[in-house]
């Protein structure tokens, strides 16, 4: 009972959008068509997000929907398993739970093609969220993928709405995934019309490039992200082996990656995000004072780089033993 009393007292972060199955080949460095055999592997990011939250200690909910059949019941009860509250997430009768075949290159790099015609995930309605829930969140995590279609790009819109005048920071991973959005053009604006509204934005490199049609990865790009209407608190720059950048109004710098054998980078930004949150969750100073944020990005890289060392997203993702293991090898 004082396990669970403690929980509660915790600060609580909500992650919204999507969750699916992962279905990765048994054998890396093969096209979809040449794979002898598939695995299932449950996934989503801002899901990956919330266990990753749990994972170290934190305090998280998922908010979306599923399809009501096995493999809906079988991610609901995945995140339940993790210890991420499911009072959010509500079952679609009418529609399956999201499919994507994920080709891991050879460099542990990978490649999407998804199924999702429409899936559950993209027919939560505005009617459909608890808003209480979203209303106790401290912080309050999301992608775009969620805003690609109606009527989840509503549901999206009156989630972030009812967070933020609740007192929530906003968290933002635009965690591109171009075949599912009709065009390019489409992508950057969906994904552009929400940027002013975040405290908190991460982005890849890749996301960077395409998001500024720059191919330079340097500071002066990063910054044109940096809008005057912007209520940006902290945008961060993942860059993969090169490790992250951060910018925020008076300081920016960048912290060095943790070098492993990297097999599958499958869900190490989701760690990233995660790690960074339940830091920020017990100590909002972080996003104020330079040496407290980069000791909390150091702990988010060695988080992403565990991650990237077995397959899958979920089965990878640290506690916090790992993570200090790392940091104390690498000390």
């Amino acid at each position: 009972m004082a396990a669970n009393s403690v929980a509660s007292e915790k600060s609580l972060i909500v992650s919204f959008g999507e969750m699916l199955i992962d279905f990765v080949p048994t054998v890396s460095g093969v096209s979809l068509a040449q794979a002898p055999g598939f695995l299932k592997a449950p996934g989503g990011a801002p899901a990956n997000v919330a266990i990753a939250v749990t994972r170290l200690g934190g305090r998280s909910a998922f908010v979306g929907k599923l399809g009501d059949d096995e493999f809906g019941c079988m991610l609901a009860d995945i995140l339940k398993q993790n210890g991420v509250s499911g009072e959010g997430i509500c079952f679609d009768k009418g529609a399956r739970t999201a499919l994507a075949f994920v080709t891991l290159r050879a460099d542990g790099e990978r490649e999407f093609m998804f199924y999702r015609n429409p899936s559950a995930d993209m027919l939560l309605r505005p009617d459909e969220l608890d808003l209480d829930l979203i209303r106790s969140a401290k912080v309050f995590h999301y992608g775009s993928i969620s805003l690609i279609v109606e009527p989840c790009r509503s549901a999206h819109l009156k989630a972030m709405e009812v967070a933020k005048k609740a007192g929530a920071l906003l968290s933002y991973d635009p965690n591109l995934r171009l075949p599912l959005w009709p065009s390019a053009d489409e992508a950057r604006n969906q994904i552009l019309s929400i940027w002013d509204q975040a405290d908190v934005i991460k982005v890849s490199d890749v996301e960077l490039e395409f998001l500024t049609g720059s191919n330079k990865i340097d500071d002066e790009t990063a910054l044109s992200l940096w809008r005057p209407t912007s209520n940006l608190k902290l945008l961060l720059v993942t860059l993969g082996e090169n490790g992250s950048r951060y910018y925020t109004k008076n300081f920016r710098g960048a912290v060095d990656a943790f070098h492993v054998n990297t097999i599958d980078t499958t869900g190490a930004g989701d760690a990233f995000v995660g790690a960074l949150l339940c830091k920020i969750v017990a100590d909002s100073s972080i996003l104020e004072n330079e040496s407290k944020l980069r000791e909390t990005l150091r702990f988010a890289n060695a988080c992403g780089a565990i991650t990237t060392t077995k397959k899958g997203a979920i089965p990878a993702l640290p506690n916090e033993a790992d993570v200090l293991t790392l940091l104390k090898g690498a000390n």
